[in-house]
């Protein structure tokens, strides 16, 4: 056996990321999502993703300053963070909360975070976006770092079926990031790609973290036109270690459903291993 494949508790688990085009009102967001995540879990899900900024999307760059919530971690918390913690238990599965705002301590900023909640509805991983996305072409102008400052450090959670490693969005154009998360069965990215951006690397970016890192990578995207008037790709899927797409949500509200098996895992690292073979 390839010593990169760690000897997991079980054979294969089920995964879903979720697709949503969220508006300005949490409330009604974090509604959404808990429809979606039934959906998940009544096709078997035990691990689900939800996009990045799933509570929020709104025109006013500001407005996340104002529903920022303190980390529970420090004695903060809020209907967020609640609402995370209360899902993952009520359904006993592992949960990514595909990124909220969390204060940063800086007066015009805040973190962009990726919270991960076990079936008992504790929290055992967050992840702050450590790269920030700019664009300018044309009308269209993007700047995170306006409003949000950026995460340092790499992050990874434990689960029966192996090691997941957790990015946000634009993080997918630094490999080296994926590559620190050392041997990782599966990596998930929740994101809220531009329509631009998307239609011309969205794809070809994740199934090359998949063929690098030899792991599963599951994107749960923001997709649709939203309140604001913004347009997000879309385009929620799971690649395989191989780079093959196992299944994909073009565009609207939704879930997507599909299996990290280890015996495809172990497959693909035992006829191709690569990962043995790195030398830089």
């Amino acid at each position: 056996m390839n010593p990169l494949v760690s000897v997991n508790e079980v054979s294969s688990m089920r995964v879903a990321a979720v697709q949503m085009v969220s508006g300005p009102d949490v409330a009604a967001n974090l509604q959404s999502a808990a429809d979606l995540v039934a959906q998940a879990v009544a096709q078997g899900a035990e691990l689900v993703v939800l996009p990045e900024y799933f509570p929020l999307v709104s025109a006013e760059e500001t407005h996340k300053l104002r529903v920022a919530e303190e980390d529970a971690a420090k004695g903060g918390g809020g209907p967020i963070q609640d609402f995370l913690a209360n899902t993952a238990q009520k359904y006993g599965i592992w949960l990514v909360g595909g990124s909220i705002p969390l204060r940063s301590g800086l007066p015009d900023k805040v973190m962009n975070s990726a919270l991960v909640y076990s079936p008992n509805g504790n929290r055992v991983a967050r992840y702050d976006k450590i790269h920030l996305f700019g664009y300018r072409h044309g009308t269209e102008s993007y700047n995170e770092s306006n409003t949000i400052a950026a995460g340092r450090h790499v992050v990874t959670f434990d689960t029966p079926a192996g090691r997941v490693g957790v990015a946000i969005c634009y993080d997918i154009r630094f490999p080296e990031q994926f590559r620190a998360m050392g041997d990782v069965s599966l990596v998930v990215v929740p994101a809220a790609f531009t329509v631009s951006t998307g239609r011309a690397h969205w794809e070809l970016l994740l199934r090359a973290r998949a063929v690098e890192n030899q792991c599963y990578v599951l994107a749960s995207a923001q997709g649709g036109q939203h309140p604001s008037g913004r347009v997000t790709y879309g385009d929620s899927l799971l690649a395989d270690p191989w780079g093959d797409v196992v299944c994909r949500l073009p565009q609207g509200p939704g879930v997507i459903v599909g299996d990290v098996d280890q015996g495809r895992l172990r497959d693909v690292r035992d006829k191709l291993p690569a990962l043995s073979h790195r030398r830089l």
